[in-house]
């Protein structure tokens, strides 16, 4: 089973949101969708100010199996881009929690969003 972290919260799209209380949210994709997904091989992220819509699609993951397409779990700007994501795709695979993280969003609203036990039910995920 795939990994599911506490401490996160999820979209039904399956991007994961890492509220730290303080300054922009980390957001990535979840380990049920990156072994789902299979290889990834190219991700397609927002660039660096401009503004993503909770529920919209803001870039898209390609993997040896499909291209999806990526949803922003937030309504805010993009204050940074993980380059060493965009550079080794396999990074999401390998660590999605971590060094697979895409991009980070200063939040001005949030869109609906499940606890790590909601989404571990819902998708067949481990906590």
């Amino acid at each position: 089973m795939s990994k599911v972290v506490a401490e996160l919260k999820y979209s039904a799209e399956h991007e994961w949101v890492a509220f730290d209380g303080s300054g922009p949210v980390g957001i990535g994709i979840s380990a049920v969708a990156a072994d789902a997904l299979g290889d990834i091989v190219y991700v397609d992220l927002p660039e660096v100010g401009s503004t993503v819509t909770a529920g919209e699609t803001c870039g898209e993951v390609e993997s040896t199996k499909s291209v999806s397409d990526l949803y922003a779990p937030v309504t805010g700007e993009v204050t940074e881009v993980n380059p060493a994501v965009v550079d080794d795709p396999a990074l999401i695979n390998n660590d999605p929690y971590g060094a697979g993280w895409l991009f980070k969003v200063a939040v001005e609203s949030k869109g609906p969003l499940m606890s790590a036990v909601e989404y571990a039910t819902a998708n067949g995920g481990e906590l």
